[in-house]
């Protein structure tokens, strides 16, 4: 009787830690839908009011970026690919108070997110030493991807910003 009740409570604690480590799991792994990626920036801390945009969704290799606007502001969000093929969450970025951002933490790219609100038509910048220039649309929300140049260290120097407007006047320069 003793051991019977022993197997009972043991089996019981059993099906507890695979439900509660099942359900757990779930909540991290997402798809490739809009609306998972969506609900998993709604469910992170400081998210979960605002309003959600995915412009674009890129691939390389077991990582994914989602490029977004939260509440109309640029950001991405990385995933990483399990072994099943789902995907978690691993970082988040929003750049608040602009309307032009540039994101450079992928292998060997850079991504630029515009919203609406930009008056960009086209930014220069030196990277290591090297003269980068791209033309955006201004007003209109998209997603720029631009290869970085090759370097020895994987290391990048940006210098010398400017920023023109549709009529090739400079908006902004920065060293």
């Amino acid at each position: 009787m003793k051991s019977r009740k022993l197997l009972f409570v043991t089996f019981g604690i059993l099906v507890v830690a695979i439900l509660t480590f099942y359900f757990n799991g779930i909540k991290q792994l997402y798809r490739n839908d809009e609306a998972s990626i969506v609900k998993v920036i709604n469910s992170i801390e400081g998210y979960e009011h605002k309003s959600i945009e995915i412009l674009k969704i890129k691939d390389f290799d077991d990582l994914r970026i989602v490029a977004f606007l939260a509440n109309n502001r640029p950001g991405y969000i990385e995933f990483t690919e399990n072994k099943k093929g789902n995907y978690a969450w691993r970082h988040l970025e929003v750049r608040e108070n602009e309307t032009f951002s540039s994101f450079h933490s992928f292998p060997h790219k850079i991504m630029f997110v515009t919203n609406n609100e930009n008056d960009i038509a086209k930014m220069q910048v030196d990277i290591n030493e090297q003269k980068f220039e791209r033309e955006f649309i201004p007003n209109k929300a998209t997603v720029t991807w631009a290869d970085l140049p090759q370097t020895d260290k994987n290391e990048y120097t940006f210098r010398n910003y400017k920023y023109y407007d549709k009529d090739g006047i400079i908006i902004k320069e920065s060293e």
